[in-house]
C-alpha cells in the first residue's frame, strides 16, 4: 500500500493535540459544507484570466466616459 501523503502539515509552532484536532475539526466543516451545498471552490476574480481581458468599447454619447472605467 503506497504511503498517503498528509492532508495539513505544521510548517510554523508546536500545536498540541488539541490544538491540531481543532484545526481538523474546521477544516473538515467547511469541506463538508462546501460538498452538501454544491459550490465550487472559491476562486477570487481578479485570478480569473478572463478578468484581465477587457472588453471592447461603444462607439457613441458617453463613450469617453466608459473608456477610462475598468473593464
Amino acid at each position: 500500500m503506497p504511503e498517503e501523503q498528509p492532508v495539513l502539515s505544521v510548517v510554523r509552532g508546536t500545536p498540541d493535540d488539541v490544538e491540531l484536532a481543532a484545526l481538523a475539526a474546521v477544516v473538515s466543516a467547511v469541506a463538508a459544507a462546501r460538498a452538501r451545498a454544491g459550490a465550487p471552490a472559491h476562486r477570487p476574480h481578479w485570478s480569473r484570466p478572463r478578468a484581465l481581458l477587457r472588453t471592447g468599447i461603444s462607439h457613441g454619447p458617453g463613450a469617453w466616459h466608459a473608456s477610462g472605467l475598468p473593464g
